[in-house]
């Protein structure tokens, strides 16, 4: 996959120096990210940890040290407060282009899959969040699932702007609904109730419908895809949409999911959709979170 991207990217990086934050730092050395791209490495102590303050400097510029050796312009940047709230905060005032973070920190609670930090960055940041998972043994295969909403078409456009490595491997995924049950309506003295009834011409015809429209969905990303110096393979699937792409994730080795921040559902009071959610959860692998492109 040839990169050619001069896109200069604003970054907030978190680390915590913990497992995972190790595995951002080393994802993000991976990507060929333009040189004097500007990367900020942020980390909130809280008041108990004070004595610990040299230490975590220490750990801060042995960061800044690793990247600043790839070309790119890394500074430290070390905060007394509750970790959300100063990164939430931080990010609100510097609008970075991209926020990248380990899915758990030092003091996560042994056995969630995401830590507290990490979930509401995901949830709350103004900006694409990239939740890293450790072990990273690097970025061979990227997938963009694509729903057809604002959201995701938003994805396509960032993805088109992030540099990738030169041999990586992408594809674009989207889920159709589960098969269409037949329904009929029975008309009883309780009122209308509705049915199943066995497959029909009319469910037949929804069906291939659906599959049409789905491919040429996938088709037409490819095309924006490839438009932007992004080759890609296209994926169509029907089911529980994360379901069915947590199995292809398990099936293709996916490093790394591309996803909006919502889908087509009407629900507004969530800031990240269901689906979302559950591939940042359970998905095992790193995940884009993608909204509010920065402008260009």
């Amino acid at each position: 996959m040839a990169e050619k991207n001069n896109w200069h990217f604003k970054i907030l990086l978190g680390d915590d120096h913990s497992e995972h934050a190790l595995a951002a730092v080393a994802l993000l050395e991976d990507l060929p990210f333009a040189s004097g791209t500007d990367i900020t490495i942020f980390r909130v102590v809280n008041p108990n940890q004070s004595t610990d303050l040299m230490l975590i400097e220490d750990a801060l510029n042995q960061t800044s040290n690793r990247l600043r050796k790839k070309g790119l312009h890394a500074k430290p940047e070390l905060l007394l407060g509750f970790p959300t709230e100063k990164f939430l905060k931080y990010a609100e005032e510097q609008m970075p282009d991209l926020i990248i973070i380990g899915a758990k920190g030092l003091r996560a609670t042994a056995g969630i899959l995401v830590g507290g930090v990490a979930q509401q960055v995901v949830e709350y940041a103004p900006c694409p969040v990239l939740v890293v998972r450790a072990p990273y043994n690097g970025l061979r295969g990227i997938m963009l699932v694509m729903d057809g909403s604002s959201s995701s078409w938003q994805a396509v456009h960032f993805l088109g702007r992030l540099p990738l490595p030169v041999d990586a491997r992408l594809w674009v995924m989207h889920v159709l609904p589960p098969p269409p049950i037949p329904m009929m309506i029975l008309e009883t003295s309780m009122g209308n109730v509705p049915i199943a009834f066995q497959d029909s011409g009319e469910a037949a015809a929804l069906k291939a419908k659906e599959e049409k429209e789905g491919q040429a969905l996938v088709d037409s990303t490819l095309v924006e895809l490839q438009a932007m110096g992004k080759p890609a393979e296209g994926i169509l699937k029907r089911g529980d949409a994360a379901t069915e792409i947590m199995a292809v994730v398990k099936e293709q080795n996916i490093d790394l999911l591309i996803t909006g921040s919502r889908g087509l559902s009407p629900i507004r009071s969530w800031m990240l959709g269901s689906v979302s959610r559950k591939l940042v959860h359970y998905s095992g692998c790193s995940v884009l979170v993608v909204r509010n492109l920065p402008p260009g």
